[in-house]
């Protein structure tokens, strides 16, 4: 069972709860408490499946304000930029599960489907059922040695809200090009490429034949954060998976990209709201 860690900085409380299961599909749970943290915008490599406890998020998300009330589930897609905050001084508890970013595949890749255009159009799902389902899940997976049940369980959950998706599935806004300009486009697949290695920004108008400013105002314009926002978002999102398999945080850093633990730490604490090494220290 994974231990919790707290932290009280003034008014704002954070209470943290990460691990990796041994269930196909989720590769990441992620449990909080925030009072006055407030997320800035970034992506994850993997579907976020969220529900509210007790408060209230706000967020934006491709530009559109939403929110998410006690018994909403929010679908938030991969690789679309999001950010968060309290709603009231009380903040929030959640809970989530990032899914692999073909969990709702259903036999094309997730990009080349609708089903991300569509969770782009509606993430937050009104479903008493699919909410009491999810939290069906967490329960298991909070419990060493049930993982068949949460595999089970996560099974009807995928199914609902692929339900939920399909009916924009190839709709006006479902068939839409994420990429928005192909010179955008051009750059995320490169930044994908070298998530670790990284590239700079000469070298990737070079290799997309576009003037530097173009590109990062095409990326920006297209997909909402800027390019570095975007490489940050991803090698944390894997700083976050090698922490939960034990890794050292400066090996952690060493193997994501970041020049060096104190780089790490930095962007980490800020998109995540707690350091890595107390991050880590929730998963043994």
């Amino acid at each position: 069972m994974p231990s919790r860690t707290s932290r009280a900085e003034g008014r704002e409380i954070r209470d943290v709860t990460a691990w990796r299961p041994h269930v196909p599909g989720i590769v990441e749970v992620f449990h909080a408490h925030y009072t006055e943290y407030a997320y800035p915008m970034h992506v994850h490599d993997a579907w976020t499946l969220l529900i509210v406890d007790d408060g209230a998020v706000r967020y934006d998300l491709d530009r559109h304000e939403h929110g998410t009330p006690n018994g909403t589930v929010t679908l938030l897609p991969p690789h679309v930029p999001h950010n968060g905050e309290p709603v009231t001084e009380a903040g929030f508890r959640k809970r989530v599960l990032y899914l692999d970013a073909t969990a709702l595949d259903t036999g094309l890749t997730a990009l080349d489907t609708g089903l991300i255009g569509a969770a782009v159009d509606s993430p937050d799902l009104n479903d008493p059922l699919l909410r009491r389902r999810i939290g069906q899940v967490h329960t298991a997976l909070a419990r060493p040695g049930d993982e068949l049940e949460a595999e089970s369980r996560l099974v009807l959950v995928r199914e609902r809200l692929r339900g939920h998706l399909r009916p924009r599935h190839g709709g006006e806004h479902g068939s839409r090009p994420l990429d928005g300009r192909p010179v955008a486009g051009q750059l995320r697949e490169l930044l994908d490429e070298r998530v670790t290695q990284g590239v700079t920004l000469d070298e990737a108008a070079s290799l997309v034949h576009a003037h530097p400013a173009h590109l990062v105002r095409a990326f920006s314009n297209a997909f909402g954060i800027a390019p570095h926002q975007y490489l940050m978002s991803r090698r944390v999102d894997r700083a976050r998976r090698l922490l939960l398999d034990g890794r050292a945080v400066s090996e952690v850093a060493a193997l994501t990209g970041f020049y060096d633990q104190a780089h790490l730490s930095r962007h980490f604490k800020r998109l995540v709201g707690v350091p890595p090494g107390r991050y880590a220290r929730t998963a043994r």
